[in-house]
């Protein structure tokens, strides 16, 4: 055995707290560890679990910053259309149809998405369109309305279209400096997300601040115009299952947009915001962790019990749940 061997560091002192357990059959079979920040009113940090200052990707939690870069860039989107720049959406008809017409709109062929083909996001979405014959395509996948708005800030600008995506590319410069302000701190890293478009790094407090200036800005500022497209459509957010649209119809003022990886951003009207991230990425926790969140946070809606419902089952019946434990 060399003599120079190093001693072992402690993987449990550095060990972000467990935001979420597995329960099945009264047998906690998991733990889910992660980090999670809350602002008060005044912007200041009411309470934090684990390291709330490490850059993390915040994955389509950016998405509202992105759509504000293409505002900034001089495109004129408002209604359900600035909602899907924003969205993750979920496949739905309504959802492909206004693409189609977004696409057609700014003199647009579907071929020059850059996006990657896929299925719809949502599990019934998906499996009729299967059942259609369909192929994956991509103007199915997600992140298909916030390609279509670029390419249109790109037409509109007269920049190239072809490197839209390229982190260079006059587009995402300006982007890239709209996160940073929102975020009120320089992106720590530049890496390409699922749909091929940059992903600005920042930390979970400077995520929760982005949200924060959102709901605060002025009225017709980009900032302003993108939070009140998406609150006022969140179903072109999301979709008619899913939890940002549920949040967003029966919490008033409030912003709310998930990000993969188990990322999470919510602010309320009165500036107080949250966000989140799972380690591990597990998706499933982010309706338990984001009910909790919320209820500390002096929200009650009866939402709050729907998005906080993660039921595990065993032979087709429920025999246990995903819960928060913070």
């Amino acid at each position: 055995m060399s003599t120079s061997a190093q001693p072992a560091i402690s993987a449990q002192s550095s060990a972000p707290p467990v935001l979420a357990e597995v329960v099945r059959s009264g047998f906690v079979e998991g733990r889910h560890r992660g980090s999670l920040v809350v602002l008060a009113e005044d912007g200041s940090v009411e309470f934090a679990l684990g390291d709330v200052t490490a850059p993390v990707f915040p994955r389509s939690s950016n998405k509202p910053m992105q759509a504000a870069g293409v505002l900034r860039a001089g495109l004129d989107l408002t209604g359900e259309r600035l909602a899907l720049a924003a969205a993750s959406h979920s496949g739905e008809t309504f959802h492909l149809d206004l693409v189609r017409e977004m696409l057609a709109e700014h003199g647009l062929a579907p071929e020059r998405l850059q996006c990657p083909p896929d299925l719809p996001l949502d599990p019934q979405e998906a499996e009729a369109y299967l059942a259609s014959g369909a192929v994956r395509e991509r103007i199915t996948m997600n992140c298909s309305g916030k390609h279509t708005a670029m390419l249109a800030a790109c037409a509109l600008r007269d920049w190239p279209l072809e490197t839209y995506l390229d982190p260079e590319h006059p587009l995402q410069r300006l982007i890239h400096s709209v996160v940073e302000e929102a975020a009120g701190e320089p992106v720590a890293a530049v890496g390409t997300d699922g749909c091929g478009a940059p992903l600005t790094a920042i930390s979970l407090t400077g995520l929760a601040r982005a949200y924060r200036s959102f709901v605060l800005a002025a009225p017709g500022t980009a900032e302003r115009r993108v939070a009140d497209a998406m609150r006022t459509h969140p179903e072109y957010v999301a979709g008619t299952r899913r939890p940002d649209t549920w949040l967003m119809r029966e919490i008033p003022g409030a912003l709310s947009k998930m990000g993969a990886e188990a990322v999470q951003a919510v602010a309320l009207p009165d500036g107080r915001a949250l966000a989140f991230k799972i380690d591990d990425g597990a998706t499933r926790t982010l309706g338990p962790i984001l009910a909790r969140a919320l209820t500390l946070m002096g929200v009650e809606t009866p939402v709050l019990q729907r998005i906080g419902r993660a039921p595990l089952l065993g032979g087709g019946r429920e025999v246990g749940e995903i819960r928060a434990v913070f």
